[in-house]
């Protein structure tokens, strides 16, 4: 008889439909809007660990490098895409902004629901990017989401940066700066 199962890389992944990820969407909205933005934030970002995790065991294998330590900055965009592509995600664009950001587009984001909303929407990502983002830097980083498909943006755009760096954007923004401007792309 066989030991106690531990989770792993493949035994603590689960795989969720975009339908699925979408009815979570919609049903929080209708049910518990003024929490819906906070949970789908803290459960994303739960989920960056085990992501992190899935990434750490196909990196070896599709990426050619043992750790994501070892991957070489010039790759990143390449391997990252790959990556989400593979796991269903989509399709990934990850350049800097600036000199204080990194933004990661996409044309066919998973949690996406084009023409469903009037602002960014895809709150489970911004979460489970930020965890997985700092994760792979080796620093907290906050990611924020400032295109969607979701409100029929041709791309869904989130910025990562360090905390303070995005409360600074936000702030602006807020005060009816543009992103690019503030951060001096």
């Amino acid at each position: 008889m066989s030991g106690p199962v531990h989770p792993t890389a493949a035994t603590d992944g689960l795989t969720l439909g975009r339908g699925a990820l979408q009815q979570l969407h919609r049903s929080l909205l209708r049910d518990a809007a003024d929490a819906a933005i906070p949970i789908l934030q803290e459960v994303g970002f739960a989920a960056g660990e085990g992501l992190y995790q899935v990434f750490c065991a196909w990196l070896p294998r599709e990426g050619g490098v043992p750790h994501p330590g070892d991957l070489d900055a010039g790759r990143l965009n390449d391997v990252l895409s790959a990556f989400f592509q593979a796991i269903g995600w989509g399709a990934v664009s990850v350049a800097p902004l600036g000199d204080a950001a990194l933004v990661v587009d996409s044309a066919d984001w998973a949690e996406a629901d084009p023409g469903s909303a009037q602002t960014p929407m895809c709150f489970f990502s911004s979460g489970m990017l930020a965890d997985f983002l700092g994760r792979l830097s080796g620093e907290p980083v906050a990611v924020m989401e400032v295109e969607c498909r979701s409100r029929n943006d041709g791309r869904c755009r989130f910025l990562s940066a360090s905390p303070d760096t995005l409360n600074a954007v936000y702030a602006q923004m807020t005060d009816g700066r543009d992103y690019t401007e503030v951060l001096g792309a």
